[in-house]
């Protein structure tokens, strides 16, 4: 007798479950209604003789152990059903088609007014979708098979992605008006040792990069910044200095501000922007036919 195979469907609903920790949200989420979510989850525990669910507990879904490793599995699953897709996709019409990508908040606002215009001229065929959301977020949704394609700020925890680096994306001290260091043309991290430090708040691999520069990670800092427009605001206002990257002062980021800018002495002082995807994905020839326009978008 054959083994129970679940149907693409099921597995969705699963995942949705998961991830959204309710029926109602989950049924919205894979646009069904509630009783239809539930028979497929019912008919799932009944094909597989399994408890994925532990009904004890009517307000929420919880999994039992067996259904959390159930959940990890379809999420596998579904990624590798996606990838099929993706290799007729890619077949047909290379560069063309859905391209789900990611970046996070320090690249996309800075970036995207320059690149968008580059890839309708030379991928019209190309329908891009944006997400923008922190790094560890972003390549857990790439791995689910949510997201095709990330650019990302390294060093960072990318997973179990594949990279390719674009091009170094380099630091400037930021510094009040008038501030005294303002004086030297360029500036050691050592210099900035005396300074109160502001900071994007944790999940930001910004604000690791620039602690790593500069070596402050035992640092106490008073203040972070939910964006680099808040924090590029509180240096102006003489709260304290930090650093910023190259990419977003082209794109404006400290004008009208009175800012200081300075760049910085020695080695190291700049992160890499790089793509990522997924290990095996049927479009990487596609993704890499990116690149340039991508590193001329940031030049």
């Amino acid at each position: 007798m054959a083994a129970y195979l679940p149907t693409p469907q099921q597995l969705r609903y699963l995942v949705s479950l998961a991830e959204t920790g309710h029926f109602s949200r989950a049924a919205s989420s894979c646009a069904v209604s509630q009783s239809t979510l539930s028979a497929g989850i019912l008919a799932l525990e009944r094909g597989l003789d399994a408890q994925i669910l532990d009904r004890s507990a009517p307000k929420h879904a919880v999994f039992t152990p067996l259904g959390q490793e159930l959940v990890e599995k379809a999420r596998a699953a579904l990624a590798a059903l996606a990838q099929v897709a993706e290799a007729a996709d890619a077949a047909r019409a290379p560069m063309s088609g859905p391209l789900r990508l990611g970046l996070i908040p320090t690249i996309g606002p800075f970036l995207l007014p320059r690149l968008m215009p580059r890839l309708r001229a030379g991928f019209p065929g190309l329908k891009l979708y944006l997400r923008e959301d922190q790094t560890e977020r972003l390549t857990a949704q790439l791995e689910d098979g949510q997201l095709d394609l990330l650019i990302l700020a390294e060093p960072c925890v990318s997973g179990g992605a594949e990279t390719l680096p674009l091009v170094q994306d380099e630091f400037l001290a930021a510094l009040p008006p008038g501030h005294p260091l303002a004086a030297r043309a360029s500036l050691a991290p050592a210099a900035l040792a005396a300074e109160q430090f502001l900071l994007l708040e944790d999940g930001h691999c910004l604000r690791d990069q620039v602690l790593a520069v500069c070596n402050t990670s035992t640092r106490e800092t008073r203040f972070a910044a939910t964006s680099l427009h808040t924090l590029i605001q509180m240096v102006a206002g003489g709260l304290g200095v930090t650093l910023v990257p190259r990419l977003a002062i082209q794109a404006g980021l400290t004008e009208g501000t009175g800012v200081e800018l300075r760049p910085l002495e020695g080695a190291g002082g700049w992160r890499t922007l790089s793509l990522a995807w997924r290990p095996g994905s049927a479009r990487i020839a596609e993704y890499r036919a990116l690149a340039p326009v991508i590193t001329q978008a940031c030049a």
